[in-house]
């Protein structure tokens, strides 16, 4: 087993843990969870062998053989096939024993006995095994049978990091030690790991800021708070209740923790009150209900998300028609331009152009206040590709999209704090960003809102350079959140949070009123704040007809060879037709099936349709007040005319805005009638 007795540990200066005491049994399974920067990589460095403690005792048996993944992969022209059996030390160094007598000239019968040994404990150890088991490690963390073949030096960073996951999963190990292994895998890849992790037969230690990833492996939570070690029983949400229970003995918490819970109550009684019995609308629900459990870990924070009003709201915002996503990739062009007279060979002439590779095709979507979909499919199937089209940074190759009036677009690249400029401070890159739209704002302002994201005194005013990627994340995500956007596009937000910072992103965007597209690996975070998803696969952006359940068992049913039927299920509102050659109980079956197609066609209508109406109760009530503010008599004062002038526009914005709910309301019963 592991043990930790009364150990203390310092970098530097910083006391990172201390006098911590906990036990680790052999083939357990733990999650060790923590904010960024309370130790959790340096307790891995101490496991490893490359920390010592500075008081205190640690113990793990001498026999065990550990691994871990790489932070770094060398520029191997080694394919990836070998690479990863390169995990396997032991195996490469039998394999070499048995290559060095062969280069000899010796071939007496020692010899001979020596070489069947050593064949002998090659087929033990799995030698003739290992090419198919790697294989079969790298095309369940995505790569594809050709890739399997290329040199590691032909693969991106992120790539490489799934290389080196893969060796890590080859090497026969009893403690496999895994930081963050879920940060570059799409969901398919992390439904698989899962699986494998759950078959692995020694003890396992996992850091991840994936909250269903660690329910789902995990049996023990160690959590690192305070500079202190606990160990609780259970997976994450297990020791999530604990701690809640915990810490509402404390009266210091308690008091925030009241103010936390009546406000997200607030929120979970209007969802409610709009929720259907619909399968993404039920796990929306139980999302939100969860909100009260996880109250006390929002009290410990030291922040919380909140997405300021913005300054219109069109509807529909966007619609894409027919749209082809892709982009123009730059290719040499060689061809014959006559003959040489000189040496009689042909004249070969290269050229570049650009060739226009569509990876999305025909995408049509309409985005209406109030839509939250989640793209889900596979790493390299075009989400990416089609969420920067929809913002606007790639160019669409074909189709039409347009934009309603007032369109202001939040855009989270999954790269985004790559874009922070490293040498300028929080405060200096929010006043540039806030100079774009008008005067510039006070500087207490702009600090009073980095202090909500909790970017304090000397912090905001400190180079980004050294900030933690947490920290840049959420930075890049306070810079977008100033700009007051009505439209949400999100590519893989929570890459750099920690478990506390991504429930508090969760909370604002299921309060963030406008529409919302989410590229995320969270399920947790897609289960809280989407009620629609769509399939981005082979070329095409459809409706996917189910959760994230259904979409776990569909990833795990097309990993295993049986894949799910090419054809699409029918769309949102296409009725199925009917036959006229068949039986009355075959009839009834068709009908019954066309009856919910229309049911369903009709469902979403009538939830836009309660939205209209409360929406137009809101602004008739929001007219009257003014209207009868006008009526006063003292409201023309001279002393009152910028008042007035301010009164008289919020009048004519919210006699608009009616029109325009009064038209929309119309036009969805229409379609209401249609579909009836």
């Amino acid at each position: 087993m592991i043990r930790w007795t009364n150990l203390s540990l310092r970098r530097g200066a910083k006391l990172l843990l201390e006098e911590i005491s906990a036990v680790i049994h052999p083939g357990e399974k733990v999650g060790l969870v923590g904010a960024n920067g309370s130790g959790k990589s340096s307790l891995f460095a101490l496991l490893r062998g490359e920390l010592h403690a500075d008081q205190g005792d640690f113990a793990i048996p001498a026999n065990w053989r550990i691994a871990h993944v790489a932070q770094e992969t060398a520029a191997s022209e080694n394919s990836a096939l070998d690479f990863v059996i390169d995990g396997d030390r032991h195996l490469r160094e039998l394999e070499a024993a048995i290559e060095a007598p062969s280069q000899t000239d010796r071939h007496d019968a020692s010899s001979d006995h020596g070489l069947a040994e050593l064949h002998m404990a090659y087929g033990d150890a799995g030698g003739y095994t290992a090419p198919s088991r790697a294989e079969s490690l790298l095309l369940g963390l995505g790569f594809t049978l050709e890739q399997t073949q290329r040199p590691v030096v032909t693969f991106s960073g992120g790539w490489r990091m799934r290389l080196q996951l893969a060796q890590a999963l080859m090497a026969p190990s009893d403690l496999l030690l895994l930081d963050e292994p879920t940060n570059h895998l799409d969901l398919d890849a992390i439904v698989w790991l899962e699986q494998w992790l759950k078959r692995y037969p020694g003890t396992l230690i996992i850091v991840s800021h994936d909250r269903e990833f660690l329910d789902a492996v995990c049996s023990v939570t160690l959590a690192l708070e305070q500079k202190k070690l606990t160990r609780w029983s259970g997976n994450y949400t297990a020791f999530e209740l604990q701690r809640a229970e915990r810490l509402r003995l404390t009266q210091s918490a308690y008091s925030k923790q009241q103010r936390e819970l009546a406000h997200l109550q607030h929120f979970v009684d209007r969802f409610r009150a709009k929720a259907t019995k619909a399968k993404q609308a039920q796990s929306r629900v139980k999302a939100m209900e969860r909100m009260t459990l996880i109250a006390p870990v929002i009290a410990a924070s030291p922040f919380t998300f909140r997405f300021r009003v913005p300054l219109s709201s069109p509807d529909p915002m966007l619609v894409l028609e027919n749209v082809d996503c892709g982009y123009h990739v730059d290719a040499k062009i060689e061809a014959g331009n006559g003959s040489n007279e000189n040496d009689g060979r042909a004249d070969v002439r290269s050229a570049v152009r650009s060739v226009v590779r569509v990876v999305v095709h025909n995408v049509s979507l309409r985005l209406s206040p109030g839509e939250r979909i989640g793209l889900l499919g596979a790493n390299g199937q075009g989400k990416s590709t089609l969420i920067k089209t929809i913002a606007g940074t790639l160019e669409h190759l074909g189709g039409t999209i347009t934009k309603g009036k007032g369109l202001a677009i939040g855009y989270f690249a999954q790269h985004q704090i790559d874009m922070l400029a490293l040498d300028s401070s929080p405060l200096e890159q929010l006043l540039r960003i806030a100079m774009r739209s008008g005067p510039a704002p006070r500087e207490q302002e702009l600090r009073d809102y980095l202090g909500s994201f909790d970017f304090r005194g000397e912090m905001a005013t400190s180079p980004v350079a050294p900030f933690s990627g947490g920290e840049k994340a959420r930075l890049a995500l306070a810079l977008i959140i100033w700009t007051k956007p009505n439209l949400l596009l999100l590519d893989e937000p929570t890459n750099h949070l920690d478990l506390e910072t991504r429930e508090a992103l969760t909370l604002a965007l299921a309060q963030f009123e406008g529409p919302l597209i989410l590229v995320s690996h969270d399920r947790s975070l897609l289960r809280a704040t989407t009620d629609r998803f769509l399939l981005v696969s082979d070329g095409r952006c459809i409706d996917f007809d189910g959760d994230l359940d259904d979409y776990r068992a569909w990833s795990l049913k097309k990993s295993s060879g049986n894949d799910v039927p090419s054809k699409p299920a029918p769309a949102s509102g296409e009725v199925p037709a009917t036959p006229t050659n068949i039986n009355t109980r075959d009839r009834r079956r068709l009908d019954a099936t066309a009856r919910d197609a229309i049911a369903k066609q009709k469902k979403p209508i009538e939830q836009r349709i309660r939205r209209l109406e409360a929406r137009m109760a809101e602004a008739d009530a929001k007219k009257r007040a003014i209207d009868a503010a006008l009526a006063q008599p003292d409201a023309y004062a001279e002393e009152r005319r910028e008042q007035l002038k301010q009164q008289l526009i919020d009048q004519a914005y919210v006699t608009r805005e009616i029109e325009e709910l009064e038209a929309e309301w119309l036009e969805q019963h229409a379609l209401l009638e249609r579909a009836a």
